[in-house]
């Protein structure tokens, strides 16, 4: 099938309009080379019928749903498919109660769907980084001054992440973006993801934060942008391209979810780096694209109490 098929929600649903369909696509995107068996990659399989396989090595029975993010569902893959075409096109993300409307499923199961999708979009969020790359820190929480009286926060002001959680960001200039959710701003948990995700022979731009002291020892060519100086551009060196991609992670938070737990924070930063890294792809292949990524489960057991 052609990657434009399901640029709207109508060609979606006229492309896949049963069951069979959408078994029968799925099993020749995920295995484009055959069946293969999730509990041994390298036994032999023997079809039975009907979608169902046999692992000949451990003769246990699966289908294609089987250990991925469709396992042991009781939702009809036409509205998984939906659900994950509205959530990777929508701009700035979808609400649990809005899928639960536009799909006609409780908001305690859209709640549940949206989470395993936004597992699967950690796909996006391991890329290595080079050439040029700048990094900046961002906190998720809410501001103070919005606060009721009895519900501030004393000395959370400025860098003080009280109140809220910190995030890294690594955006390499014309390409992809990382994001960790970490524990503090200061260079011991700052410097461990910078040295994972970027080349060592890549160029940094950084604020003036002492939190990237270590790292800038470790990549030797560096620049600072000085921002407590009111200095935001010097030559090459600027963070303007990772503070828009900021904004637009805010702007979804604020307009579409509103508020976010930290337990689950990096599921939904993961959801945002995915929509930014294949902003230049079409509905049908970032539809696609998720469809290749789908060996990650996400039981409602370890969403509520993992």
């Amino acid at each position: 099938m052609k990657n434009q098929f399901c640029n709207s929600l109508i060609d979606l649903f006229r492309t896949f309009p049963d069951e069979e369909t959408c078994l029968e696509y799925l099993e020749k995107h995920y295995w484009p080379n055959g069946a293969v068996s999730p509990f041994d990659p390298t036994s032999e399989v023997i079809y039975y019928g009907n979608h169902r396989y046999r692992c000949k090595n451990t003769r246990k029975y699966f289908t294609v749903k089987t250990g991925t993010l469709f396992h042991s569902t009781k939702n009809s893959l036409s509205t998984w498919f939906a659900a994950i075409w509205l959530l990777s096109s929508s701009k700035k993300g979808i609400s649990s109660m809005q899928l639960a409307r536009d799909l006609q499923i409780t908001q305690k199961t859209a709640w549940h769907l949206l989470h395993r999708i936004r597992k699967c979009y950690f796909c996006e969020n391991q890329s290595m980084l080079q050439n040029e790359v700048e990094l900046d820190e961002t906190f998720v929480g809410g501001k103070n001054k919005n606060r009721h009286f009895d519900k501030k926060v004393k000395h959370s002001q400025g860098r003080s992440f009280k109140d809220k959680t910190p995030v890294l960001g690594m955006l390499e200039r014309k390409g992809k973006v990382v994001c960790r959710v970490v524990k503090s701003t200061s260079s011991k948990h700052l410097t461990l993801p910078i040295c994972k995700t970027i080349d060592r022979n890549a160029t940094l731009y950084t604020d003036e934060w002492d939190g990237y002291k270590l790292a800038r020892i470790i990549f030797k060519d560096n620049h600072i942008v000085n921002h407590g100086r009111r200095q935001y551009v010097n030559g090459k060196a600027h963070t303007n391209t990772i503070e828009g991609f900021w904004s637009l992670l805010k702007r979804g938070i604020i307009g579409i979810y509103h508020r976010i737990s930290k337990k689950h924070l990096q599921r939904y930063v993961d959801e945002f780096v995915f929509r930014y890294n294949t902003r230049e792809l079409n509905n049908g292949v970032r539809f696609n694209l998720l469809l290749c990524n789908i060996n990650h489960r996400l039981t409602f057991n370890e969403l509520i109490y993992g």
